[in-house]
C-alpha cells in the first residue's frame, strides 16, 4: 500500500484566525450565500467553531436582535449560560470592559436542591436563579432544551430577558424549546433544527462582543 505523502500549508499562529474566516468567506461565495453585514460576523464565527456550513441557513435572528445584545451588554448586562463549557468559552475579558459578567449556576448548591425539591433539571433550576437577579441578564442556552423551556414558562409568567441565545443541541425536545422560544417575545437567535452546543453559544457571544470592540476601534 503506497502513502500519500500530505503538506500541511504553513500559517502563522497569528494568522490561522484570518486565514480561516478568508476561506469561510470565500467558500461562502462559491456556495452563492451572501449575509447580511450585521449577521455575518456571528454566522461566519460559528461557521468557524464548527466547521459546518449549514449553519449559514440555520441560524435565525429576531429583528434587531444583533443591536438589542449589543446595548445591553454595553449598559453591563451579564451572559447566563447553562454548562460551564460554554461559560470557559466566553471571552470575560472583553464582556468585563463593559461591566459584565458570564455566569453559570448549574453546579451551585441551591441550584442542585432546588431542583430536586421541584422535580425539574438543574438546568431548568439555574435559569429561574438567573431570572432573579437584580440586573440585566442575556441567556446562552448551547446545551439544555429545559433550560429554554423554563425560560418560555418565566416569560409567561412576566420575565423578560435582554435576549436568549437558544442554541441547545440533541433529540428530545430540542426542536420544540426553539420554536418556543421564538414566540415568547423576547429578542432571540436560534438554531433551528437539532444542532447547536455550547461551543455555538460561546462562540455567539464572542461575536457580539468582538464586533462591538471593533465598531471603537
Amino acid at each position: 500500500m503506497k502513502h500519500t505523502e500530505l503538506m500541511a500549508e504553513h500559517v502563522a499562529p497569528a494568522d490561522i484566525e484570518r486565514t480561516s474566516f478568508s476561506i469561510i468567506a470565500r467558500e461562502l461565495a462559491e456556495r452563492g450565500k451572501t449575509l447580511d453585514p450585521v449577521l455575518a460576523p456571528v454566522i461566519m464565527r460559528v461557521i468557524h467553531t464548527t466547521a459546518d456550513f449549514e449553519y449559514a441557513d440555520t441560524l435565525v435572528f429576531s429583528d434587531h436582535v444583533i443591536e438589542r445584545i449589543s446595548q445591553a451588554l454595553r449598559d453591563g448586562a451579564d451572559i447566563v449560560t447553562d454548562t460551564n463549557m460554554a461559560l470557559a468559552g466566553i471571552n470575560k475579558t472583553v464582556l468585563s470592559r463593559y461591566g459584565g459578567s458570564a455566569r453559570c449556576f448549574m453546579a451551585d448548591p441551591d441550584v442542585a436542591q432546588a431542583a430536586a425539591q421541584n422535580g425539574t433539571t438543574r438546568a431548568a433550576a439555574s435559569m429561574r436563579k438567573a431570572a432573579a437577579l437584580s440586573r440585566p441578564v442575556v441567556f446562552a442556552v448551547g446545551n439544555a432544551p429545559t433550560a429554554l423551556l423554563e425560560l418560555y414558562a418565566l416569560m409567561q409568567e412576566g420575565f423578560r430577558p435582554e435576549a436568549v441565545i437558544g442554541v441547545p443541541v440533541g433529540f428530545v425536545n430540542v426542536v420544540a424549546a426553539k420554536e418556543l422560544i421564538m414566540t415568547a417575545g423576547a429578542p432571540y437567535i436560534v438554531n433551528t433544527g437539532r444542532k447547536g452546543g455550547s461551543t455555538v453559544a460561546a462562540a455567539i457571544c464572542n461575536a457580539v462582543l468582538y464586533a462591538m470592540d471593533a465598531a471603537h476601534v
